[in-house]
């Protein structure tokens, strides 16, 4: 798929660390699988992937917390 941002790239699959944030959390996923440009590295997540994310965002604002780090588990 081309690059929406830089219109000159291609996505290919790769990881990324993704950073969330509400109010005073702050949840810091990392190797979350994306499709990533090859030229300016904007990503692009599925909607399966996004949905976990945010579950696992919810969870952290649930147990207020200021900043957690957590490896992707699909």
């Amino acid at each position: 798929m081309k690059c929406i941002i830089c219109k000159t790239g291609e996505t290919a699959p790769g990881k990324v660390t993704v950073t969330l944030e509400r109010g005073s959390t702050v949840l810091l996923v990392k190797e979350v699988p994306a499709q990533v440009c090859t030229q300016c590295g904007e990503y692009y997540l599925d909607e399966q992937t996004t949905r976990r994310l945010y579950e696992q965002a919810e969870k952290a604002l649930e147990r207020n917390a200021e900043l957690e780090v957590l490896r992707y588990a699909a």
